[in-house]
C-alpha cells in the first residue's frame, strides 16, 4: 500500500529536541480553528484518539513537520503562509522552508530493515510500565520487542493498512528518563530491526505528535 507523506523542514531555525511539544503548542493554537488533525482535539475539547496524522519534531536541532495523507495536505495549505515561529516569546523569522511530498510504501516483507530512533521512544503505557519494571533484563528485551510490534501495528492501522503477515521486531535499546507533562517517564534510545517498512521520520509509540519515537532507516 502507498500513502502520501509530507515533510516541512525549517533549516534556518535551531531548537532543542525538547522544544517539539512547544512547536506543537504554537502551531496547534495558531491553526486551532482549521482542523483537529493539527492538535488532536475537537472543538468541544475532547481528544482525538487516533494515530496523529500531523507530527511536530526537532531532528538534529531542526524543526520538522511530518504529515500523512490528509495531515500532509493541511501542512501544505497552511504552513506555506508561515513567516515566523514563536516559541515561548522567542520569535524566529522563517527565511526558508524545505517542503517535500512523496508516495511511500507500507508493507511487511521477508527481508529485515534496520532502524534507529532519532528521538526517544516512549513504548510503555501506565499498565505496561508496571509490568516492565518487575522483569529481569532478558525478559525486558522480549517485552520491549512485543511493544515495538504492537506500536508498528498501531501505526499501520492508523493509516488504514491491514496486513496478514506477522510483524517481527528485534530491539537494541537503552533505558532513559524523560520529562513528559511534568512527570518523569521511562523512554528508550537505540535501534531495532523489523520486517515492516516504516516511512522515514514517522513516529511510533506514545506522544508521536510531540516528536517522540521518530524512526529513521539505517543506511
Amino acid at each position: 500500500m502507498q500513502i502520501t507523506q509530507t515533510k516541512i523542514q525549517f533549516p534556518d531555525i535551531t531548537l532543542q529536541t525538547r522544544d517539539a511539544h512547544k512547536l506543537r503548542g504554537y502551531f496547534g493554537n495558531l491553526f486551532k480553528e482549521n482542523s483537529p488533525l493539527l492538535h488532536n482535539h475537537y472543538t468541544d475539547g475532547k481528544a482525538r484518539y487516533a494515530y496523529p496524522l500531523v507530527q511536530y519534531k526537532v531532528i538534529d536541532n531542526m524543526p520538522v513537520l511530518v504529515g500523512f495523507q490528509k495531515g500532509g495536505e493541511l501542512l501544505v495549505s497552511l504552513f506555506l503562509k508561515i513567516k515566523e515561529i514563536d516559541i515561548e516569546g522567542n520569535q524566529f523569522q522563517v527565511q526558508a522552508k524545505n517542503i517535500s511530498q512523496n508516495k511511500v510504501d507500507l508493507s511487511v516483507n521477508k527481508q529485515l530493515f534496520n532502524y534507529t530512533f532519532k528521538t526517544l521512544w516512549m513504548g510503555l503505557n501506565q499498565d505496561n510500565h508496571r509490568k516492565y519494571i518487575q522483569l529481569n533484563e532478558q525478559t525486558k528485551t522480549e517485552f520491549l520487542n512485543r511493544q515495538l510490534q504492537n506500536n508498528i501495528l498501531s501505526f499501520y492501522k492508523g493509516l488504514s493498512f491491514r496486513t496478514p503477515e506477522r510483524i517481527m521486531a528485534v530491539s537494541r535499546l537503552k533505558e532513559k528518563q524523560t520529562r513528559f507533562k511534568d512527570h518523569t517517564m521511562i523512554a528508550f534510545s537505540g535501534s531495532f530491526a523489523s520486517n515492516a517498512l516504516i516511512p522515514e521520520l514517522a513516529g511510533i509509540g506514545k506522544a508521536v505528535s510531540r516528536g517522540f519515537g521518530t524512526v529513521s532507516l539505517m543506511k
